[in-house]
């Protein structure tokens, strides 16, 4: 079974009937997202969608929403993926915190990342 690991209470309430959601909540920073996702790459999950997709900057949003899929071994491309995330996340955060945005524009960044989840998921036939 496919899940969405997301810290975007939009994406956990539009998905949670047809994907197991584990939903982490952090307004602030999609950092523990990507730290959940690498726990569970270690323990065999394999990564679907790229942690660093769309084109807002990581240091700009706070929302972040990536699906994985539960593996019988441990995949070498999807430590990859998730490590350089990480790292990546942490390079831009070091340039230049995400600001303090407020509420309408983190309602918007919330829309962005469920608009990214949809069309991923109808691309990829899970509707």
């Amino acid at each position: 079974m496919k899940t969405i690991v997301t810290n975007n209470k939009l994406v956990k309430e539009r998905f949670e009937d047809k994907f197991n959601v584990i939903y982490i909540e952090d307004n602030h920073s999609y950092k523990p997202v990507l730290l959940k996702i690498r726990d569970l790459v270690h323990t065999g999950y394999k990564v679907l969608t790229h942690p660093l997709s769309g084109s807002v900057k990581p240091n700009e949003t706070p929302y972040k929403s990536v699906i994985i899929e539960e593996g019988k071994t441990l995949d070498e491309d999807s430590v990859k993926i998730i490590e350089l995330s990480i790292a990546t996340l942490d390079k831009f955060q070091n340039m230049e915190r995400t600001p303090n945005w407020t509420e309408r524009v983190l309602d918007d960044f919330r829309v962005v990342d469920l608009d990214l989840m949809v069309c991923t998921i109808e691309r990829l036939g899970h509707f």
